[in-house]
């Protein structure tokens, strides 16, 4: 089914072209570059670093290499394990031969990809080019809006949930996003834990690609990410 045209379906980007003016000047003091360099690369660390801490407050944790490589998903079934450990292994990614990487709208197309990993086999509809051009697969791979009319066309693989049913939600289902309530899917991710709290509250974590996401959590998203914004889940079958 082809997306409607505020579905939020990513759109090639027109070539851009940047022209670099260059200012070269003299250092008098002896060690002045040395000192330029090492600032410089102060400053690159910590904006690499930042960019892969979930921002302050959204109850998110972050991951490094270490932590890739005693995470255990053994608890779950094959499937879940293996779609786990591909989304942990590759959320922090802004690259792929196989797949490709859309700017600032990657999330459908990793989200595709945890779910190859768990087991689905593509089909006319969803599917990937394999050539590293994301914008070549399907529009059930890379768009929220249109994988939404596609599960809705096949309940064999998942069936919807509303926020109001997280008892039912499980690690592993897709968790998409409405940000402004307009009908359509903005943002999807997979689920990574299911928690219910002391007071009988259920808290959902989550991981996605735009903006690289690991276990950040539903309830901030939609009231301090998006306030107003509508969490909806797609629970699928072990």
């Amino acid at each position: 089914m082809s997306p409607t045209p505020n579905d939020h379906t990513p759109r090639r980007p027109r070539p851009r072209f940047v022209i670099a003016l260059g200012l070269v000047g003299a250092l008098a003091l002896s060690g002045g570059i040395w000192a330029i360099v090492a600032a410089n690369s102060s400053r690159t660390d910590a904006v690499a670093a930042d960019t892969m801490t979930a921002p302050e407050g959204d109850d998110g944790r972050e991951a490094s290499a270490a932590d890739s490589e005693v995470a255990d998903f053994s608890d779950y079934s094959d499937g879940v394990a293996a779609q786990l450990s591909y989304a942990f292994e590759h959320w922090g990614d802004t690259e792929s031969d196989t797949y490709g990487y859309i700017d600032e709208n990657d999330c459908v197309n990793f989200t595709s990809q945890t779910l190859l990993a768990r087991g689905w086999v593509e089909d006319d509809e969803w599917w990937y080019d394999g050539s590293g051009d994301a914008y070549a697969s399907a529009d059930a791979w890379i768009s929220s809006t249109a994988m939404r009319d596609y599960l809705e066309e096949h309940p064999e693989r998942a069936t919807a949930l509303t926020d109001d049913e997280r008892s039912s939600v499980k690690v592993g289902d897709v968790v998409q996003f409405d940000w402004d309530d307009s009908g359509d899917r903005d943002h999807t991710g997979i689920v990574t834990s299911v928690e219910t709290e002391a007071d009988g509250s259920i808290t959902i974590r989550y991981a996605g690609h735009t903006d690289p996401t690991w276990d950040r959590s539903v309830d901030w998203a939609i009231t301090e990410l998006h306030p107003g914004g509508v969490a909806y889940y797609w629970s699928i079958p072990e």
